[in-house]
């Protein structure tokens, strides 16, 4: 697998130092990065930023489907430990959740789940006692299988945002994206039938729960600038397909490892990633839990306007699941 050949958008220091004095006297006027107010004051906060930062910060746009920003420095003494678990994170790391909110605006709009990490925009990724072998971002012992953000939901986002915040052992999320691939135009043909659903992954415990018919979803789809995806293998029911289908997947799974790319970020390095063509996963690693493992802040955005949903989708239940938008 190539290491880290991702493209870069580097932010020279002036236009990194406008991004964090944003993001700090958001926080310090509002106090908190969960707080509504400071929320509703994204879009003009970032209206004030220079075109420097809008540049960097323009839609993806090569086939890769993803970019890494880099020029944001973080001070490692000054983060304190690596949480053992999100939810004892509290406001470790704060202002970063404000870089990453600003930043998401720039592209999008941020959005948030009512089912998982209590309905937080941004989302800390650590490892965790007890979850190394699960498939979510607590794992750690095994290779997070690379999958599209939360595949299951017809509201899922257009872009995913990762933020560095430690990764002293270099260990790298993985990429890919379908419109590097060589599918056949018979697997492709396959992969446009609704065949088997795709089910709510173990961090959406309440959906896991829902009473409703899990309904069939396409795993790729046509659109003017190419084909987009769906994918979530370790939460698809393979089993339930047929013959054909299932060997169409198969080689599109093989096709996304032959062109996986491994990028291995630093800390205050942000990974876009466009959820619609790329899949992403993360290589095994042993976790030390001892406040020095990776950690990551995730951010999800939704692009208003993007054409590369079919229409079928907003007949979806969802699973119960609500998306919460960070402003109107």
């Amino acid at each position: 697998m190539p290491t880290c050949p991702a493209p870069v958008r580097p932010l020279d220091p002036a236009a990194a130092a406008e991004l964090t004095t944003a993001a700090a006297e958001l926080l310090a006027e509002h106090g908190s990065a969960t707080s509504p107010e400071l929320l509703a004051a994204l879009p003009d906060a970032c209206a004030r930023l220079g075109s420097t930062v809008r540049q960097a910060l323009r839609p993806v746009d090569t086939a890769d489907g993803l970019f890494v920003l880099r020029g944001l420095h973080l001070d490692d003494t000054e983060l304190g430990s690596t949480p053992g678990h999100w939810s004892t994170a509290g406001d470790a790391g704060a202002v970063w959740d404000v870089v990453l909110l600003l930043v998401s605006t720039l592209m999008g709009a941020p959005i948030a789940w009512d089912g998982q990490q209590d309905g937080r925009f941004v989302h800390n990724i650590v490892p965790s006692p007890g979850h190394e072998n699960e498939q979510t971002g607590a794992s750690s012992g095994v290779l997070l299988t690379p999958h599209t953000e939360d595949a299951f939901h017809p509201g899922r986002a257009h872009l995913l945002l990762l933020c560095c915040m430690r990764n002293h052992d270099n260990i790298a999320t993985t990429a890919a994206s379908i419109r590097r691939t060589a599918l056949a135009r018979a697997d492709a043909e396959q992969l446009r039938r609704p065949v088997v659903p795709i089910l709510p992954d173990d961090a959406y415990e309440e959906a896991r729960q829902f009473a409703g018919r899990p309904a069939p979803v396409p795993t790729l789809f046509d659109t003017p600038e190419g084909p987009t995806m769906r994918f979530d293998p370790a939460y698809t029911p393979l089993d339930e397909a047929d013959d054909a289908w299932r060997g169409a997947y198969r080689r599109l799974e093989e096709e996304l490892a032959r062109v996986s790319v491994a990028v291995s970020l630093a800390p205050g390095d942000v990974l876009v990633v466009d959820n619609d063509i790329v899949v992403h996963g993360r290589v095994p690693f042993t976790a030390r839990y001892d406040g020095t493992d990776r950690w990551l802040k995730r951010a999800s955005v939704r692009v208003t306007g993007r054409p590369t949903r079919p229409a079928a989708e907003a007949d979806e239940h969802g699973y119960g699941q609500a998306a919460l938008l960070a402003f109107s």
